[in-house]
């Protein structure tokens, strides 16, 4: 959906507008995805949360075959946003739980592999769809994909256990804001190991990566040269260097710790932004396509590593009762990127290049590396310290 939307916005708007495209899906990521993980984690009934979120999901897609324009589908995304915001926290504490502590990695790498498939073929597609069929016709085959996924979500086979009882809906209210809006001396869980810097680390690397994202579409189309179908195709590389970095970094996390895949992914995104930044360069469309290309398989490699230490950190450190909840401030962490960094990645692209832009973003990436690797403590039931000690505690 983001990809060919960017594509109709930028037909007929800025590159700001382009980039709430993207801001207007993580604006509820931001807020909605520790409610629904919240829910899931209180219930106890994941497998149900899931499918209620996949079924609103595909429902909220659905004026896109009467709107258009510029803030028609904006308005559809977000609202799209906030359902399945929902999604990926719990489906993420599902696959964490049967991995357990010691395959916990290799489960989560297994489940980003397949991820990745989905993204790859996302936008290979993209770039076809957009050439072959209006825009109604594309967005009904979003909905019908969603669909299938929530057919899909309903088949998981969901290890958490049943719950002992039903609370009401006030009881349910009353303890999701008492989560998401703890008391000064009930955070020591947002504080373990320095998860709490975690959070900031991947919110500096989303709006360093999703400020850019937002603006990809269009900029390779216009601005280096690319078809329709040569975007898609570049876009795809990414994730279809995930197929296989989602399931060897997961490895590779459960032999040698988190905390170093965290970091050098973030620091990973800092080459991305050069290498997109020089495409326009050569005279050569080709050799620019090369060049973005290049950016997009360094991408991958990063985003691989990042999220295989990133949901292991989590998976390791939080209370049973509470997973889903934290894999939703994951979400929400980089959420706030998503929001912020298109504004700020576009309004830089809009008053000066995209390239300035694009070295901006890499900037950003560095600070949020240094985060990771400073204030981070290895969350590895291996490694040998006691994981369950606050950071600052001691």
């Amino acid at each position: 959906m983001g990809t060919v939307m960017a594509v109709y916005v930028g037909r007929e708007g800025s590159p700001l507008a382009v980039g709430l495209v993207t801001t207007s899906y993580f604006l509820g990521l931001v807020v909605f995805a520790p409610v629904w993980g919240a829910v899931a984690d209180i219930t106890g009934r994941r497998r149900a949360v899931l499918v209620g979120v996949s079924a609103l999901a595909t429902l909220s897609t659905l004026p896109l075959a009467v709107v258009d324009g510029v803030w028609g589908p904006i308005a559809v995304r977000t609202a799209f946003s906030m359902f399945a915001a929902g999604f990926l926290p719990v489906i993420l504490t599902i696959v964490s739980e049967r991995g357990g502590a010691s395959g916990r990695g290799r489960s989560i790498g297994s489940f980003n592999s397949a991820r990745s498939v989905g993204f790859t073929g996302a936008r290979l597609f993209s770039g076809v769809l957009l050439g072959l069929l209006a825009p109604v016709s594309v967005y009904l085959v979003v909905a019908g994909v969603s669909l299938t996924a929530t057919v899909a979500a309903a088949l998981i086979d969901d290890p958490t256990p049943d719950p002992d009882g039903e609370p009401t809906l006030a009881e349910l209210a009353t303890e999701i804001r008492g989560r998401l809006l703890p008391a000064v001396g009930e955070r020591e869980h947002l504080t373990t190991n320095g998860l709490q810097w975690l959070y900031v680390a991947l919110a500096l690397r989303s709006l360093s990566w999703l400020g850019m994202a937002s603006l990809l579409p269009i900029f390779l189309i216009a601005e280096v040269g690319a078809s329709e179908f040569a975007m898609g195709v570049l876009l795809a590389l990414s994730p279809v260097v995930e197929v296989g970095g989602m399931y060897a970094f997961g490895r590779v996390a459960d032999a040698i710790g988190r905390k170093p895949l965290v970091a050098a992914g973030i620091a990973g995104h800092v080459l991305v932004g050069v290498f997109m930044a020089t495409s326009t360069l050569p005279a050569s469309p080709l050799v620019g396509q090369v060049t973005a290309g290049t950016a997009m398989v360094v991408k991958g490699v990063g985003f691989s590593a990042m999220v295989a230490g990133t949901v292991a950190f989590i998976g390791d450190v939080a209370p049973v009762d509470r997973e889903s909840e934290l894999m939703g401030l994951r979400s929400t962490a980089k959420g706030v990127g998503g929001v912020l960094g298109p504004i700020v990645i576009g309004t830089i692209a809009t008053v000066t290049t995209y390239e300035v832009a694009f070295l901006v973003s890499s900037l950003i990436a560095i600070a949020g590396a240094v985060i990771a690797w400073r204030l981070l403590v290895e969350s590895h039931p291996d490694a040998p310290l006691d994981r369950t000690i606050p950071v600052g505690d001691d």
